[in-house]
């Protein structure tokens, strides 16, 4: 019997599923996102040297383009210039007024430029699933694009074999082995909202049994429709907020205003002309909300996990370090009916 190539599995399938996006493909096929891309080298997608921080850095001269990070429950669009792009042994930063990003590099292990109905570059793990998408819009200075590819192509233009690895496994003990009363006292000793996932690590906690175990008034668990609410409040209020959404990877960061919120089905959505967000609300298993002491006062978040605990999306009003949170985003969370 005649075995059907990847790429002709991959063209009938779309042929017959024409509005199914390639990741929704990838897991039908049971394949990564990455191997049906590379079906098509040689015609619309090129592979890249792994070479991804100065190409980061040049991305800045195609101007203004989409910034697409996701997992497996959130979307994040966000559209702006490149701006600020720097790299140090801990990471990556870009941190213009639009596009906001926290860069993980060492888990950036496959690039392609794509050239389809629109032009982007695209970048995975070494499971080959999507890290960070750049798209093109048609305000990019397009004659960069093809620039950038002869630039930062490979000279071999061959598949790359997938080989998958498990994700580390998460911390794992027992309430009764964490020294709760000592981790309470750390959190409300918190200086810095950046100092939470030290300590967790330093308590050995995943993040949902540390917020069940965390020093009275300082975390809550609301409902699903409660996240909603607030984000419709900000909308209509005009309160400025920030949206974390982030892999393994990439966490980008939308600061500012949202307008048009639209629920289409399980998705929650925000399609403003500079941000979209994507959410599907079927599979958030756990909202909280979530106090954090600071020097400039207490910083309150939502937070949405999905069934495994992983972060789906996080929420914060505008701030910036040195200055106090927004006092309309605290009246807004002061809104949510007590716990779940």
């Amino acid at each position: 019997m005649e075995t059907i190539s990847l790429k002709e599995q991959y063209l009938a399938f779309k042929a017959e599923n024409p509005k199914k996006r390639i990741r929704d493909i990838a897991t039908a096929l049971n394949v990564s996102e990455a191997e049906l891309l590379m079906t098509s080298l040689g015609e619309s997608v090129t592979i890249l040297e792994n070479n991804f921080q100065d190409l980061l850095k040049d991305v800045t001269s195609l101007g203004y383009v989409m910034a697409l990070t996701r997992n497996e429950y959130c979307v994040h669009e966000r559209k702006g210039v490149y701006e600020k792009v720097s790299f140090s042994p801990h990471g990556g930063l870009v941190l213009g007024p639009d596009i906001d990003l926290r860069l993980f590099m060492s888990q950036w292990k496959l690039g392609f430029a794509v050239e389809d109905n629109l032009k982007s570059f695209q970048f995975f793990d070494g499971n080959g699933v999507a890290i960070h998408k750049i798209y093109l819009t048609d305000k990019s200075n397009a004659e960069v694009f093809p620039e950038l590819v002869t630039r930062y192509r490979k000279a071999e233009q061959q598949s790359v074999a997938i080989r998958p690895t498990a994700a580390p496994a998460k911390p794992s003990l027992a309430d009764e082995e964490i020294d709760v009363p000592a981790f309470q006292e750390a959190w409300k000793g918190l200086q810095d909202t950046h100092e939470f996932f030290g300590l967790l690590k330093k308590f050995n906690l995943n993040r949902t049994q540390a917020l069940r175990l965390a020093p009275a008034g300082f975390a809550k668990q609301i409902n699903a429709d409660d996240f909603k609410a607030v984000v419709q409040s900000s909308a209509d209020k005009q309160v400025p907020i920030m949206v974390f959404v982030g892999n393994h990877g990439c966490i980008q960061i939308h600061t500012g205003n949202v307008s048009r919120i639209v629920e289409m089905d399980v998705w929650f959505n925000v399609l403003d002309p500079e941000f979209n967000l994507h959410l599907r609300m079927d599979a958030v298993a756990q909202v909280w909300h979530v106090v954090k002491p600071s020097t400039d006062g207490d910083v309150n978040s939502l937070e949405l996990f999905d069934s495994e605990g992983e972060m789906i999306v996080q929420l914060f009003g505008k701030r910036k370090p040195g200055l106090p949170e927004l006092e309309e985003w605290r009246e807004i969370l002061a809104t949510i009916p007590s716990g779940k």
